[in-house]
């Protein structure tokens, strides 16, 4: 598994259109979007009772790791569990196909179901249920509207509408009741070993200033 780079900038409104307008020439949008060029991500956050993924995110740890359920336009007929993680500046990810049922009886506190098959990813979360007191904390929904560039491997989002809800058992339901907790565009780039200068220029990376912006954390302290 190969880490990649992430870098997190604010951008304003009127950067979002000027950027957006520039991508559009070299880059390609991304094929999930399906209402003006972006798509909808409501994802579920897992944490203990110590906030320990927003402790280590505030603290600025170098290795941190967070698990999420996430699903993309309100189509629960696909869904993952995600483990995020980061170590000495690059990030890593990994991911497993989860059904409705499964979620459901993971909201429900049937944390055996993660046993079912041999599904690493589900065993490692298991694990740290039973160990580390991992349990649903967030959920956390936005707006992306997404770019890609070949060469790099770079991936351009804008997250808008950034919004948050306390009570995890609302998470499959799209009509679930959220909260604004955040006003910011947020610009993310990922990119494998280098970013490719016309990115860069587009970007105007140089004259930005780097964030460290979680929407998890942000919902957390909200």
């Amino acid at each position: 598994m190969n880490g990649r780079h992430e870098l997190k900038f604010h951008v304003n409104e009127t950067d979002l259109a000027i950027l957006r307008a520039r991508l559009r020439i070299v880059a390609k949008p991304d094929e999930n979007a399906v209402e003006n060029g972006r798509y909808k991500i409501r994802s579920l956050y897992f944490d203990n009772y110590n906030d320990k993924a927003v402790f280590e995110k505030l603290s600025g740890q170098s290795s941190r790791e967070k698990f999420r359920i996430r699903y993309y336009n309100n189509d629960t007929s696909f869904i993952r569990l995600e483990k995020k993680s980061k170590k000495n500046h690059l990030v890593f990810k990994e991911s497993a196909m989860i059904s409705l049922t499964q979620c459901e009886r993971l909201l429900n506190g049937d944390h055996k179901v993660l046993l079912d098959g041999d599904e690493q990813l589900f065993l490692e979360l298991y694990s740290k249920i039973i160990y580390q007191n991992l349990r649903p904390k967030s959920i956390v929904v936005y707006s992306r509207e997404a770019y890609t560039y070949e060469p790099g491997n770079v991936r351009i989002t804008f997250d808008t509408d950034i919004r948050a809800s306390n009570n995890v058992f609302g998470f499959l339901s799209e009509n679930h009741p959220t909260i604004p907790v955040a006003k910011a565009v947020v610009l993310e780039v990922k990119h494998d070993a280098f970013l490719p200068n016309i990115i860069r220029d587009i970007l105007q990376i140089g004259w930005r200033n780097q964030s460290e912006f979680s929407k998890y954390t942000v919902s957390r302290i909200m």
